[in-house]
């Protein structure tokens, strides 16, 4: 088998040239661009923008000064987020596109500052549930955050006609950290010990990767397995998608290619690596 454990994934240098990039788009935009719908309906661009700052203020928040959060399940975990995202971006209506911006500016700069400073192999604060349940390092819980960070940004370029930002400098390591929500997707999934699924990302931001069912569970390599009992193949234009649920599984089946046991390749398709 022509695989390797995968590794990490640093991400903290991104933060701020990725905010750069957001900036660069938010201080270009009309008032008519404000209101434009996005594909995360119903928000539209000055919401999804006001999403991303209220990120910034949770990730700030010091959870020293507070109890313990209660420990949720998935379910309970996402109807949470989804319920502050709402009172959230309802109360930001309140603010106006200018402070957005300047709030945004100012709290990227603490963020990544904050993020600079962690210990990237200690624990985090927080589970990336879509991935696992168990507590990551800190390095994998900012990888989800420069993903978030950057698929808004995405979200807001889709909707006022921007450039998506898809060299391998941005998308790479977003490709690298939603992979690994294959480990969720496959998590009740029985096969025999050994039984080997590659998944090929086909672009310059791509790469392989090889699902091996282990003693213990299934467990996700970077390489192409010797003899898989499924390979898939996406496009890194349709892989990102894919696994944020801007394309239906059912209808990515007619853009990707898979060889062997078609039920353990679709299977793939059913990975999210977003809270949705």
């Amino acid at each position: 088998m022509l695989v390797k454990p995968i590794g990490p994934i640093y991400t903290t240098q991104l933060f701020l040239p990725l905010s750069k990039e957001l900036l660069g788009v938010l201080k270009s935009l009309t008032p008519e661009d404000w209101v434009k719908p996005t594909v995360c309906l119903p928000w539209t661009v000055k919401e999804v923008a006001a999403h991303l700052l209220g990120g910034n203020f949770g990730r700030l928040w010091n959870r020293t000064e507070s109890s313990p959060a209660p420990i949720l399940l998935y379910d309970e975990l996402l109807e949470q987020i989804n319920e502050d995202n709402a009172l959230w971006v309802k109360a930001s209506r309140r603010i106006s596109p200018h402070i957005i911006i300047e709030l945004i500016e100012l709290t990227d700069r603490l963020l990544a500052r904050h993020f600079q400073s962690l210990d990237l192999h200690g624990s985090a604060e927080i589970t990336v549930a879509w991935a696992s349940d168990q507590i990551p390092p800190n390095w994998f819980d900012i990888a989800r955050e420069y993903t978030e960070k950057w698929l808004h940004q995405q979200h807001i370029r889709q909707a006022v006609g921007r450039p998506l930002m898809m060299e391998s400098v941005w998308l790479a390591p977003v490709l690298d950290t939603f992979i690994r929500g294959l480990l969720r997707t496959f998590g009740n999934t029985d096969a025999i010990l050994g039984t080997s699924i590659g998944v090929q990302i086909v672009g310059e931001a791509g790469g392989e990767w090889a699902l091996v069912r282990g003693e213990s569970g299934w467990e996700l390599f970077v390489g192409h397995p010797l003899h898989p009992v499924s390979q898939v193949k996406i496009d890194q234009s349709v892989a990102w998608r894919l696994f944020t649920r801007s394309l239906d599984p059912n209808t990515a089946r007619h853009q990707v290619e898979i060889l062997g046991n078609k039920t353990l390749g679709y299977k793939v398709l059913e990975t999210v690596s977003i809270m949705a």
